[in-house]
């Protein structure tokens, strides 16, 4: 999962596009960078780790351009690197171009197996460089033609800001499985993951980048063309129950809304009798405990406090790294917790690690009864299109059933929404979202773990 962001047409172009990565640091913090254009040059800055610790005022002096685009990073294809950082520039034969890509492409190793063996020289592991030399390669006559000339073939998630030139372009894939939005600031046109990022420059939504689509803008307007369109669609809906900022719209719909629905119809599945209050599991899953106590007539208490200056255990691209973060992002209210029976409310259940490290930081602070809730179904599945679980043993639900993750987390009930009930709960549901990780069910051809090693 990555955040991108894009501007063309603005004089603070890529000021703004850092402003607009701040609100999608959620979606990635391993790595992050901003490519500018002007007048057929572009200039770069990447780095390891979070925005502020790279991106000050002197380093966007050396972006200038009407045009900037830029990424933060989450890897689920590369190793966490800076030759993996985003987005790519490169110089072809009819000047620069230059990407960022959230998503994950299934079929990359075949994709660039065929372009070694013609000559191709790669610079990073990452997926996303396949679409680098196929679209320096393209024929096609048009910026967005090119582009489609080289996403023919490709397969898998991809929502891209791409620079041909002065060109940006946007692109969802034809599934839909990750979210692009479009909005306008002061004549300029403003690309971005979720309309968090659009609130925070000032720019006014317009419409989602569809499915299949690619957009392009330059100083000579607008152009959209439109690619196949799969049917159903397939968007994620762990952007719902996880990814998105609650103040985000993401495929049209509320996050935090959603999140609250979710927790409503878990706390109808799910009901936790004679239990004193209910809490979250901070921030991703405060909506959903809000519904849950909503709809069950519990209090809802404020038990669990989180570190803010530490970030999201789930992103972490280690197991040492989730581990120790857990040590030092929460702590429990005493105060409010000794001797309670509590219903504990989370998004989902990965691992398993941070949440036994969570129900263990709870009975330390004295809780009669953990009651755990959780508003996604068990995840058994990996997920190839974006998220970083591509190991099926390392999933617990796929592992144990739910009274031994129960008796493993160390709770004494545990309920799951139902996938039924999940999907009838978000926007747009029940039809149109990815259930794979639920359900085993992949609509394309998932790569092989060999495929994916090879990548990393």
């Amino acid at each position: 999962m990555c955040g991108i962001f894009g501007i063309s047409g603005h004089d603070s172009a890529a000021q703004l596009t850092q402003l607009g990565l701040y609100s999608l640091q959620h979606r990635g913090q391993e790595s992050a960078g901003i490519v500018a254009s002007q007048e057929g040059s572009a200039n770069v800055v990447r780095a390891m780790g979070l925005l502020g610790e790279s991106f000050g005022p002197e380093v966007l002096k050396n972006l200038p351009g009407r045009t900037a685009f830029g990424h933060t990073r989450y890897s689920t294809a590369g190793s966490s690197t800076i030759e993996n950082a985003q987005p790519s520039l490169v110089k072809f034969k009819d000047g620069h171009l230059g990407l960022a890509h959230n998503g994950n492409l299934t079929n990359a190793t075949e994709l660039r197996a065929s372009l070694e063996a013609s000559g191709s020289i790669f610079s990073s592991t990452m997926d996303s460089e396949v679409i680098v030399h196929r679209l320096a390669r393209a024929h096609s006559r048009t910026p967005e033609r090119q582009l489609a000339e080289a996403l023919q073939g490709v397969e898998g998630a991809y929502s891209l800001l791409v620079l041909v030139n002065d060109t940006l372009l946007a692109a969802r894939d034809p599934h839909g499985w990750r979210p692009l939005v479009m909005g306008k600031l002061d004549g300029a046109t403003v690309f971005a993951s979720e309309t968090c990022a659009l609130d925070i420059v000032g720019a006014t939504v317009v419409r989602d980048v569809e499915p299949g689509e690619i957009v392009a803008v330059d100083a000579g307007g607008m152009r959209t063309i439109q690619l196949e369109r799969a049917t159903p669609l397939h968007r994620c809906v762990f952007e719902y129950v996880y990814f998105a900022r609650p103040d985000s719209k993401v495929f049209s719909g509320s996050v935090g809304l959603a999140r609250r629905a979710l927790g409503r119809q878990l706390a109808r599945e799910h009901p936790a009798k004679g239990a004193d209050f209910v809490f979250a599991v901070p921030d991703s899953s405060n909506a959903a405990a809000l519904g849950f106590a909503e709809e069950s007539g519990l209090p809802m208490e404020h038990a669990l406090i989180r570190n803010h200056y530490v970030g999201r255990t789930f992103i972490q691209p280690t197991q040492a790294g989730r581990d120790a973060k857990v040590k030092v992002k929460y702590n429990p209210v005493r105060e409010i917790l000794a001797g309670k029976s509590v219903v504990m409310v989370d998004d989902s259940i990965v691992r398993g690690t941070t949440t036994r490290g969570l129900v263990a930081l709870i009975r330390g602070a004295g809780a009669r009864e953990v009651h755990m809730r959780v508003s996604s179904p068990p995840i058994i599945s990996p997920c190839w299109y974006g998220i970083d679980t591509p190991d099926r043993a390392e999933l617990i639900a796929a592992r144990m059933s739910i009274a031994e993750v129960a008796k493993h987390i160390g709770v004494d009930s545990l309920g799951y929404i139902s996938l039924d009930g999940m999907l009838n709960a978000v926007p747009g549901g029940p039809t149109g979202f990815c259930d794979s990780c639920f359900t085993g069910k992949y609509p394309t051809r998932p790569p092989s773990v060999e495929s994916k090693a090879r990548l990393g």
